[in-house]
């Protein structure tokens, strides 16, 4: 079991995790989960001991030194951090790790333990697959939730998809076992830029979290750096013309295929998020 280190009594915490790997076209989605960490100051309490769980020659402990001079090995994981974001009248639990090589219940069993332990309500995870869709046009993003409830209110889907699953999958069904509501974000990544990273990507995942949440999340450097990812693949592009014209076959797909009215509401969502944030930091003086 997650041995939980010096927590406070949380209030009314969702969970949010995503786990590199299978999940995680490009990091996209762990990459969110490192921003949070970040931008929301969390503290690790917990990790889950990889030995049950990880073959090591897969993922391989690193060997570093410490600010201390000391050689230290650091062993592939997944960890549990909790955060209070300031705009937000609920606590964070924040799960970032690695897919495990194995025994994918028992794994799932101890980390949703920990978090019912720190008094989860909600878990969202999050998950990033390749597919085709074109890099200059808004990254999609389909949610699925575990109740019909959620699936009202946050506008979602039941997830008709049959086929192979990660951990993501095998997470939410353990969560639906449990009777512990669940969302789950997955973020479409371009196939032909599938090395990390894919801040566009990020980006979009974080929309949705700001969506649910209903709260305004620090964006720091990434809008910047998912324009200088677009602006790369243009680049990258214009050198192939076989690459520039699968691309433009790409774009009229997806514009022929995109509503006029579901392209609408997507921009009414951005523009409220964006006024949203430039309420929640104040207007220059």
């Amino acid at each position: 079991m997650i041995e939980i280190d010096d927590a406070p009594d949380l209030v009314d915490p969702v969970v949010i995790a995503a786990f590199e790997g299978w999940n995680d076209a490009a990091e996209s989605a762990s990459s969110v989960v490192d921003h949070l960490i970040r931008v929301w100051g969390a503290r690790v309490v917990g990790a889950i001991d990889p030995e049950d769980f990880y073959d090591f020659q897969v993922n391989r402990p690193v060997v570093g030194t410490d600010e201390l001079g000391h050689r230290r090995i650091t062993w592939p994981s997944t960890q549990i951090a909790i955060a209070s974001p300031p705009d937000l009248d609920r606590d964070v639990i924040l799960v970032r790790g690695i897919e495990p090589s194995m025994r994918w219940r028992q794994f799932c069993a101890e980390l949703l333990a920990a978090c019912d332990e720190l008094g989860g309500q909600l878990v969202v995870t999050l998950g990033a697959l390749l597919a085709d869709t074109p890099h200059t046009r808004p990254i999609p993003v389909t949610g699925t939730a575990t109740e019909p409830e959620l699936v009202d209110r946050l506008k979602l889907e039941q997830s008709t998809y049959e086929g192979p699953t990660g951990i993501v999958g095998v997470f939410q069904d353990a969560c639906v076992k449990l009777d512990m509501p669940a969302v789950s974000y997955w973020a479409a990544v371009p196939h032909y830029v599938a090395q990390p990273p894919c801040p566009k990507a990020t980006l979009a995942l974080i929309g949705q979290l700001e969506d649910l949440l209903e709260v305004s999340i620090p964006l720091g450097d990434l809008p910047e750096d998912a324009r200088a990812w677009e602006r790369g693949v243009d680049e990258l592009a214009e050198e192939d013309e076989d690459v520039a014209d699968y691309v433009r076959a790409l774009e009229e797909t997806r514009d022929t295929t995109d509503l006029p009215e579901a392209s609408g509401e997507a921009i009414a969502r951005e523009f409220e998020r964006y006024l949203k944030r430039r309420g929640d930091e104040g207007e220059p003086g």
